[in-house]
């Protein structure tokens, strides 16, 4: 099972997650970060953290779930396979190294480039708004999250 973890503000991560989980399918599990507990994470063998970026780091509710989730999971699941999709305004980088040096704690390997969409957005009232992801970005998503459940499937990682 790939387990799709995520949290949206606006829409833009939620719409990315959902996504990779149609390009998962059965082999797919979407899972909103304030749902996330150790035994269900424990029970995959490989994550996808779809998250949006603010102000330059992850967003607090996902960061959140890392924090529940860290150390009951510590030392159970070395090696397992993970990758990152960032919904971010201009950037995206901040979110994915914070994703990523959680996760070295818990030994996870990167499976496949982080997917990050940027939608441009930089007024408050931009930031704020409902956003609608392009649909060849929601076309990549759909392509990691079948990606990764293949690889998964096929015992490639």
């Amino acid at each position: 099972m790939l387990a799709i973890v995520w949290h949206s503000r606006t829409g833009a991560a939620e719409a990315m997650a959902r996504a990779a989980g149609e390009g998962a399918g059965d082999y797919g599990l979407l899972l909103a970060a304030a749902e996330a507990t150790p035994e269900i994470l424990m029970a995959a063998q490989g994550y996808l953290f779809v998250a949006p970026e603010n102000l330059g780091s992850l967003s607090g509710a996902m960061k959140e779930m890392f924090d529940r989730t860290y150390y009951p999971m510590l030392g159970r699941i070395e090696g397992r396979a993970y990758a990152t999709a960032i919904a971010a305004g201009s950037a995206g980088q901040g979110a994915e190294a914070q994703i990523d040096r959680i996760v070295t704690g818990w030994r996870l390997r990167r499976v496949a480039e982080s997917l990050i969409v940027r939608l441009e957005a930089q007024t408050p009232e931009a930031i704020m708004a409902p956003k609608r992801v392009a649909p060849e970005d929601i076309a990549r998503c759909r392509e990691l999250g079948a990606a990764l459940a293949e690889g998964l499937n096929l015992g490639l990682f």
